[in-house]
């Protein structure tokens, strides 16, 4: 992992952020009961990484493009691609859990694939469960990610990524 996030924390707050996933069953059927309707699709520009690890010639502006398909308050769907940390093109589909709130604040994980970076699975596709905080305001909102070190596959930093809500 790396010092400034120890893999046994790591490990815990992915477990604690989708703890909830069995208990929140019938939160889940309801969320895919009507998906063509969705409560909100926020609109990103890719990602901006503060990267734990600063001596690797990583690229920390993350541009692209995303969609967030929120289906309830806890379940979104998100689907995107982005030029990412090793200068190429990353694509990435998934499913935010986000089962604890505190007024504009949802804390969980996304759970989903990403592909495109050349040390993890030869650039092909591989899962991921990253931890998540975000921010939802009327209009603009504000996901923060902690991505974890993996060996010399992966390079951990907290992501950032600005959404815009184009609808409703």
């Amino acid at each position: 992992m790396n010092r400034f996030l120890p893999k046994q924390a790591y490990i815990a707050l992915c477990l604690t952020a989708t703890s909830n996933i069995a208990q929140a069953g019938s939160d889940l059927s309801e969320a895919f009961a009507n998906p063509t309707q969705p409560k909100a699709v926020w609109l990103n520009a890719g990602f901006y990484t503060l990267h734990f690890d600063h001596d690797k010639g990583l690229r920390n502006a993350n541009p692209g493009l995303g969609l967030e398909w929120t289906l309830n308050d806890t379940y979104a769907l998100t689907v995107g691609g982005f030029k990412n940390s090793d200068h190429q093109h990353s694509n990435y589909i998934g499913m935010y859990v986000m089962p604890w709130r505190w007024e504009s604040f949802k804390l969980g994980a996304v759970v989903g694939t990403f592909d495109g970076y050349p040390r993890a699975n030869q650039g092909g596709w591989f899962p991921a469960l990253v931890p998540m905080v975000s921010f939802e305001g009327e209009r603009w909102g504000l996901n923060t990610a902690i991505i974890p070190s993996v060996n010399d596959k992966l390079y951990g930093g907290i992501s950032f990524q600005l959404k815009y809500k184009i609808s409703p």
